[in-house]
């Protein structure tokens, strides 16, 4: 579970977060401020996971606030200004998102931060990294729907048309995402593009023989210029 706070000016802002955290239950909210010294107070007594900061506030800027912080939870920057982007990532903020921003934007940056959190517990935890990675999980957009999938589910992901199919163990999920945005979520350690329309779950291949691959019932056409990633999972 990810406990958050919102730190912005405007009240808008805060109901267009809320609203789109109510939909992922792997979301907490713990509080809202509406500038940086009332947020500032309220991290002085409390421990959270993750702070949606805007930049342009009144008393202290975001980013200034930001800077005093030495040890800061995740931080999401929200603004309509893009000209501060490269001075957020330089204070190593996990996302940027800029306003007005739709809910795959803002699901994308939630990804974003479970994947730090998985990889800051591999760096501490390495002992107990890999059920870590077990219990990864991603939502889809699915039609009107947004479903959770545990990354261990997926055999492989297939682009078709203007569709992208997940082939899971028990289900099949068809989303109008593209294939390369649905790669960016998936830990590289675990899924490896063999083709330009397939992505598979190295776990579940049973066999390579020349150009395909075989995940149970399901074959999977190697593409030549893929070659190279498989030989590195052979010699792995």
């Amino acid at each position: 579970m990810i406990k958050y706070i919102i730190v912005d000016d405007e009240s808008i802002a805060h109901d267009i977060i809320r609203e789109y955290a109510d939909l992922l239950p792997n979301l907490k909210f713990e509080g809202q401020c509406y500038d940086a010294i009332e947020a500032m107070q309220y991290l002085n007594k409390n421990e959270i996971d993750l702070m949606f900061l805007d930049i342009n506030m009144p008393k202290l800027k975001g980013i200034d606030f930001l800077k005093t912080l030495t040890h800061p939870p995740k931080v999401i920057l929200t603004t309509a200004y893009k000209e501060y982007a490269l001075e957020g990532y330089e204070l190593n903020v996990v996302d940027y998102l800029l306003k007005p921003f739709s809910f795959e934007r803002f699901l994308k940056a939630i990804h974003k931060v479970v994947n730090a959190s998985a990889k800051a517990e591999t760096r501490t935890t390495p002992s107990i990294a890999s059920t870590k990675e077990d219990s990864k999980r991603l939502f889809i957009k699915d039609d009107k729907r947004h479903i959770q999938i545990n990354l261990e589910d997926i055999f492989y992901i297939e682009a078709s048309g203007n569709y992208t199919k997940l082939i899971l163990n028990s289900d099949i999920i068809t989303t109008r995402e593209k294939l390369s945005v649905i790669q960016d979520l998936l830990p590289a350690n675990k899924f490896i593009k063999v083709h330009k329309s397939f992505i598979v779950a190295q776990k579940h291949i049973h066999s390579i023989e020349g150009n395909r691959i075989f995940i149970g019932i399901h074959t999977i056409p190697i593409g030549k210029v893929y070659k190279l990633n498989i030989n590195k999972l052979l010699k792995k």
